[in-house]
């Protein structure tokens, strides 16, 4: 099973505790981690599923590239990691 790790700045805003989940694609991943109506699922997802704008994920150290879908191929090993997204200038 894949391991989902949520940074600790996210975690000061939402309960969501790292854990183990079965998926072959980030979107399998998510929606067993994060449940309909899970607090965490609406500061991460929109209401269409899709990654907010905020966020980001990353797959064994790689930016998920489908950020509607969530289509990016997650393997029985792979490490996820939930965090907000920086920016600034």
């Amino acid at each position: 099973m894949a391991r989902v790790q949520f940074t600790a700045n996210l975690k000061r805003h939402v309960d969501c505790p790292s854990v183990e989940a079965a998926g072959r694609t980030v979107r399998e991943v998510m929606d067993e981690v994060l449940p309909p109506g899970a607090p965490a699922r609406g500061y991460v997802l929109d209401e269409h599923g899709a990654l907010r704008t905020h966020m980001t994920i990353f797959v064994d150290g790689e930016a998920v590239r489908d950020r509607v879908k969530l289509s990016d191929a997650v393997g029985e090993d792979s490490e996820i990691y939930v965090m907000q997204a920086l920016s600034g200038g």
